[in-house]
C-alpha cells in the first residue's frame, strides 16, 4: 500500500524577473510527513513554500498539491493549506480571540476549537482578550500558529516558525506540529535551527540553487 502524495513536484521551474528562483525542483511529500527544508538564504525555500500554497505561477514542470494541479488551478488549494511566513497574517487591532473567531467562521470551527487552539499555544486567560498589536513578537507568533490550528489546514507550510519564540514557545510549537501530524495534517517547514528542526522532522530535504535533493 502506497502513501497518499500531498505534494508532487516534477521538474518545476518558477521565474522571478526573468531569473529562475526554482530551477527544476523534483520532490514528493507523503501524507503525515514533517519535512524540513534546509539550505542557505536565497536557495529557494520560501519560494517553494509559497508555490505549495498556490501563490506563485509555475513556469514549467508539473506541480500537484493535495490533488490540485497548480498549473491549471492554483486557487483550488489555497483554502486547504496554512502558510505562515515571516509576516504573521494577523489583524493587529483585533484580540487573539477575535482573530481566532474570524478564521473559525471561514472553516466552520466552533468555540471549543478556538479555546483548544488558544490553550495549545499558551494564550488563554488575559492574553486571549489582548489586541494583537499589544502582544510581544513571540506572542504574536503563537497567535499565528493558533490560527493554523483553528483553520484545520491539511498542509502546514512554515517559514522559520521558531523565530521570535522563547524556549517554552519553541517546545509548544514542536508539540503542536507533532499533534497536527497525528491528527492527519502534513507539515513542510524551513529552518536554520538545524539541531532542533532535524529532531522534529521525519525527513529532510536540501534546497540549493533552486533545486531539491535528499539530505
Amino acid at each position: 500500500m502506497t502513501s497518499e502524495k500531498v505534494v508532487d513536484f516534477n521538474d518545476v521551474v518558477i521565474v522571478y524577473d526573468d531569473f529562475p528562483a526554482v530551477a527544476g525542483a523534483t520532490f514528493c511529500v507523503d501524507a503525515g510527513e514533517i519535512i524540513l527544508l534546509q539550505g542557505p538564504n536565497g536557495a529557494g525555500k520560501t519560494t517553494l513554500l509559497r508555490a505549495c500554497a498556490g501563490l506563485l505561477q509555475i513556469a514549467r514542470g508539473s506541480a500537484n498539491v493535495l490533488g490540485c494541479d497548480l498549473q491549471t488551478d492554483r486557487a483550488a488549494v489555497r483554502s486547504r493549506v496554512g502558510l505562515l511566513g515571516h509576516a504573521n497574517g494577523l489583524f493587529q487591532d483585533l484580540t487573539v480571540s477575535e482573530n481566532m473567531s474570524f478564521w473559525s467562521r471561514l472553516v466552520g470551527a466552533n468555540k471549543i476549537d478556538i479555546d483548544q487552539a488558544i490553550d495549545a499555544m499558551g494564550l488563554s486567560g488575559r492574553l486571549s482578550e489582548t489586541p494583537v498589536a499589544k502582544l510581544s513578537a513571540g506572542q504574536r507568533r503563537r497567535c499565528a500558529l493558533a490560527s493554523l490550528i483553528v483553520r484545520r489546514a491539511q498542509l502546514w507550510l512554515l517559514d522559520e516558525p521558531h523565530a521570535g519564540l522563547d524556549a517554552q514557545g519553541r517546545d509548544e510549537l514542536d508539540r503542536t506540529l507533532r499533534a497536527a501530524r497525528d491528527s492527519g495534517a502534513t507539515v513542510i517547514f524551513a529552518s536554520h535551527e538545524i539541531e532542533r528542526a532535524q529532531s522534529l522532522a521525519t525527513r529532510c530535504l536540501l534546497v540549493t540553487s533552486g533545486t531539491v535533493m535528499p539530505v
